[in-house]
């Protein structure tokens, strides 16, 4: 049961999701810039708490399964002849389904009862060779979650005289939490044959080879990950920058590490002052990393997964590399060079790509300790370029996996 808060205060909160699925456990993150305790909709009392905490305060919750989107249904598994459903495209063109993936019900309006723009997800399942199941069901049907809630900002208050209810759960889910997550009993077919084909197909090195001094992510957006990075970071650790660039978005006070950048395009290492150590590999002609077995402590790839041509033998040498129990961390964004990225990545949802990258770490074996996080809804800075058509900062996603330990 959720409250409405009838207290007059408003302020901005970051909320958060913390789930497990089968092989991950997931962190979503999601901030709202303006809360009204007399309107918005909290789960259980946890809203009236919150009314009453001062800045940095901290009020959670647990959510059982069926709370986040809705019980799970067996009803809204719809079985259908495989001859009969057709997935097609506004472009007209149609596509084949793959078992375990995410489509938009609007792709398939008359089989899921919905319309041509509806958005919202169906899984498609393959229970045999002639028949197939559409799940309808919320992606966080089956999960339940720990949620909480930080106090960021206290606003002024002010009267009110109604306005637009928020209800911060259905906010944070609608649009994604879930569908990073693998069944537990079939693997997710991600891939086709031109998978990894690109727009594209000349040589990387020629693409790269003019150095870009410039920021791909808005500040905020690189603020977050270095946030992120500096949990996993510790003094005297050896790092490995994969995909390196002129900055390794190292938090600031990171301090006494030895980082080795792995890169493209040598004026842009040259530029970073963050690494120790600079090499120009190309590893979508050679995934093979030149470094002998369990040299680094840590291996950190940002905004930069979406090219890898050969994903899992990158991933694979990365096992390689690193020492037991070390982990490597994989930060995304929504922004890439078209001409360069691989047609899965373009073809899947943000939060679906979470699992893609979860499927790389868990087929090379880096499956130990396996987790998400997406951070979303913080404001744009209002110097950056594309902040009068961008209300929101630049969305970020990460996934991280461990070596086993011995």
């Amino acid at each position: 049961m959720r409250t409405i808060v009838e207290t007059a205060k408003t302020a901005s909160v970051e909320c958060a999701l913390d789930w497990r699925s089968p092989y991950a456990r997931h962190t979503e993150r999601y901030f709202f810039d303006k809360i009204d305790f007399w309107r918005d909709l909290f789960p259980g009392s946890l809203g009236d708490e919150l009314s009453r905490l001062p800045v940095g305060g901290v009020a959670e919750t647990s959510l059982a399964a069926g709370e986040l989107g809705g019980p799970y249904d067996a009803r809204q598994m719809k079985p259908l002849d495989k001859r009969y459903l057709e997935l097609r495209l506004r472009s007209g063109r149609t596509i084949a389904p793959r078992r375990g993936r995410f489509y938009p019900r609007g792709l398939a309006a008359a089989a899921t009862d919905s319309f041509p723009g509806d958005t919202r997800p169906f899984r498609y399942l393959e229970p045999d060779a002639t028949h197939c199941a559409l799940d309808l069901n919320h992606p966080l049907a089956r999960y339940g979650a720990r949620f909480s809630t930080r106090i960021m900002e206290t606003l002024d208050a002010r009267e009110e005289h109604g306005g637009r209810c928020n209800d911060v759960i259905h906010d944070m889910t609608t649009n994604g939490p879930g569908l990073q997550a693998a069944l537990p009993d079939m693997d997710t077919d991600f891939f086709a044959a031109d998978s990894f084909a690109r727009e594209d197909e000349g040589s990387d090195g020629e693409f790269y080879q003019q150095p870009r001094l410039v920021n791909h992510i808005d500040t905020t957006a690189i603020a977050h990950i270095s946030a992120l990075y500096g949990r996993f970071l510790h003094p005297g650790m050896q790092v490995l920058d994969l995909m390196s660039s002129w900055t390794s978005h190292l938090p600031d006070g990171a301090q006494d590490l030895d980082v080795t950048g792995l890169g493209m395009n040598a004026a842009e290492l040259e530029h970073n002052p963050q690494l120790t150590a600079r090499i120009v590999h190309d590893l979508n002609r050679d995934p093979a990393l030149p470094f002998a077995a369990q040299s680094f402590d840590i291996a950190l790839c940002t905004v930069s997964v979406e090219y890898l041509t050969q994903p899992v033998e990158v991933f694979s040498e990365i096992a390689r590399v690193l020492r037991p129990g070390a982990p490597f961390v994989v930060t995304f964004s929504e922004r890439w060079f078209p001409p360069k990225v691989i047609r899965l990545w373009t073809e899947l949802h943000p939060f679906e790509r979470m699992g893609l990258v979860i499927d790389y770490f868990r087929q090379a074996g880096l499956h130990a300790n396996l987790g998400t996080e997406s951070i979303r809804g913080y404001p744009r800075p209002a110097d950056d370029k594309y902040a009068r058509t961008l209300r929101d900062s630049d969305p970020v996603y990460a996934v991280w996996g461990y070596v086993q330990t011995q």
